[in-house]
């Protein structure tokens, strides 16, 4: 086999070094589509790979949620933990070549989520509801400033900020339904000063 036929068949197996970084160089959440059944032992094949070839600064972290719940069964409570989103598993990495071959060509995984050959990050406020990484918000009000409501039930309502929990991440705010004044809990994120 000749030198150039070599070099075409290698670049089947592995990709352009040369190519570099696939996004914008930033380590994101990214959701890698499984086999149902496959997440732990996807989880832990990427795990070792990045491992042997020394990616722990590109494939920063691999988690497949779970949730705990309370079962009770012939009057007997039992604590089941059950995958939150049986299929998939959420990757934080750079994505460069080599990190979406390495994750791609993994088995178990069908796919990353997003259109062809890039995937689509998770956004800031899906990582903060999906609860797999705790992104603390600094928000600029005090007790007695007025703010909008961006989202939840209470989207588009206006109220005055009562207390604030800066561990917690969420303020109370007063209100006005249906002509009365009710203080509501708002998390950080749901709420924007005027």
């Amino acid at each position: 086999m000749s030198e150039t036929e070599n070099k075409g068949t290698a670049n089947i197996f592995s990709p352009l070094t040369e190519e570099g970084i696939r996004g914008d160089g930033q380590a994101k959440w990214y959701v890698v589509h499984t086999y149902s059944g496959h997440e732990n032992k996807v989880k832990v094949n990427i795990e070792k790979m990045v491992e042997n070839r020394g990616m722990q600064d590109t494939i920063l972290e691999i988690i497949v949620p779970t949730e705990d719940r309370v079962e009770i069964k012939d009057g007997q409570r039992k604590i089941k933990t059950r995958k939150m989103f049986p299929g998939y598993v959420i990757i934080k990495m750079i994505v460069t070549n080599e990190s979406w071959y390495l994750v791609r060509n993994t088995q178990g995984v069908t796919g990353f989520v997003g259109h062809g050959s890039e995937p689509v990050p998770l956004t800031p406020e899906e990582v903060a509801r999906m609860g797999i990484e705790k992104i603390d918000i600094d928000l600029d009000v005090e007790v007695g400033d007025t703010v909008r409501v961006i989202n939840g039930p209470f989207e588009s309502f206006m109220g005055e900020v009562l207390d604030i929990n800066k561990d917690k991440q969420v303020l109370t705010v007063k209100v006005s339904m249906f002509g009365r004044d009710t203080p509501v809990e708002l998390e950080f994120n749901q709420v924007d000063k005027l």
